[in-house]
This record gives C-alpha cells, structure tokens and sequence, in this order.
C-alpha cells in the first residue's frame, strides 16, 4: 500500500514541486501502476492539481498513463533522466557484459530491448565488427508485431488482450488477421524463440529469445540483428539459437529466475 510521507516543509520550498516530486516517489515504488485516486490522497491535492502535474509528466515522457486500464506508471524517459545515477544498479548493469558475450561469439548486433506498453525499447546494444551492418535502433521505440523482440515478449500475453491490442493497431496500420497472428505467437510460446524476417527492414532479420524475473515475468528480450544474407536458417538453428538462448538463460538467473 502507498504511504504518504509527511514532512515538514521549509518557507522556501515550492509546494507544487514537493507534490510532484511525491508523485514520481510513489510511482517509483511499484511496477504495476498507481490509479489517480491513490495519488490524490498521497499528495493531499485537489484532483485539478493531481491531474495537471500528471499530464505535464506525461507530456514530458516521464510518466505514462496505461491506455487499458488508466493507471500511471514511471515513464522511460524518467529512466533515461536517471540512467547516469543508476549506472551501477540498472538492467544495463546486469545485462551489458552479456550483450559483450553474444556480440563476441556471434559477431552480430545484440540488443536489450524491454516493453513499453504495445511497443519495445531498443534500450542497450553491443555492435558488431562486420563492415556491413543495419541500421542501429540504439533508443528506438517500435510496434511489437514488427520484430522478434515484440513478439516474444508478447507471446505470454493473453488472447482478448492481444485481441485488443490488435483491433487497435489494425485501426491505425491497416486490418492485421488475429488468427494468423495468434498462431505465430503461439509457434514463439512453444519455442521460446522469434524470428522475424524483414520487419525491420528489406533484407533484415532479427531473431529474439525472452528474459524473465524471479517470478517468471517477462521483463524484456537479447535480441540480435543482422543482414539476411548472414542470418540464414541453417546458422539460426544451430548458432545463433542456442547461444542467444544461453546469454538470455544466464541474464534471467541474474535478476532471480529459476525455471521449475
């Protein structure tokens, strides 16, 4: 449960920014998302004033409200603010040396790439040293049903919710056939692994495998990137698969996850 922490303020400190400071402490305390009412009784604020500070939050991309259900969370640009600080503690932490390892033995672009509502952040990347290369998405924010990365983070999700999510894009980009969508995610659930060939591009292939918490959550994807005339079948099935597969099982052990 959300607590207010009560202090007493100095004459000289802005009112308006204590509050908002207040919001962004109790969003940072959990993951799950926060409802207006809860942080109008935290802040002790009129639900105008609650409402502004959010909107000039999201507005800046730090906070974001979840289009289902209405909830705010923390939004990514609040992790890019606080990346500097958090260097030492962060995902990037834990995952870069492992993006170092698979970029060695695979010699290809690998990626972190993480959620972000109906989309992924390419959010780290260790780069090849081949003289041919695609075009980096180092910071990218992209639909999931363009590339590996989104579907298998999306796999696990449930189908009247991909089924929204679905009728929503399609609005947007076009009708997208649900079955046929839900019977490649359903290929990517039973092999842990999704490929995607020209989503990012003409002659691009990215193919990505899950990273999970200590309770099972996918929390984000190691995703590799590279040029279709070096990612073919026979070297993604007996290469580029098993060790993506090691890297993301010896990541996911590092933030908790122990397979049953």
């Amino acid at each position: 449960m959300l607590q207010r922490k009560i202090d007493s303020d100095p004459d000289y400190s802005i009112k308006a920014v204590n509050k908002t400071l207040e919001i962004l402490e109790a969003l940072s305390e959990t993951s799950d998302g926060v409802a207006l009412s809860q942080l109008i009784a935290l802040t002790g604020m009129t639900r105008n004033c609650t409402f502004r500070i959010l909107k000039t939050l999201c507005a800046k991309g730090l906070v974001e409200q979840d289009e289902h259900n209405g909830l705010y969370r923390l939004g990514i640009c609040s992790a890019t603010l606080a990346q500097k600080l958090l260097k030492n503690v962060n995902v990037i932490n834990f995952a870069h040396p492992v993006l170092e390892d698979l970029a060695s033995k695979l010699d290809e672009a690998i990626y972190l790439t993480v959620p972000r509502n109906d989309e992924v952040l390419f959010l780290d990347m260790v780069d090849s040293s081949q003289h041919i290369k695609t075009s980096p998405l180092l910071g990218c924010l992209l639909p999931f049903f363009t590339n590996a990365a989104g579907k298998v983070i999306k796999s696990l999700d449930s189908r009247d919710l991909l089924r929204n999510v679905l009728k929503k894009i399609g609005r947007k980009k076009g009708n997208i056939e649900f079955e046929r969508f839900d019977l490649e995610l359903d290929q990517i659930r039973s092999s842990g692994v999704a490929i995607e060939r020209g989503g990012l591009g003409e002659g691009v292939v990215s193919v990505a495998v899950a990273i999970r918490d200590y309770s099972g959550k996918v929390i984000g994807a190691i995703t590799l990137i590279g040029p279709s005339f070096r990612i073919m079948t026979e070297r993604i099935e007996n290469e580029i698969i098993p060790t993506l597969k090691e890297g993301a099982d010896l990541l996911s052990g590092r933030f908790g996850y122990c397979p049953a």
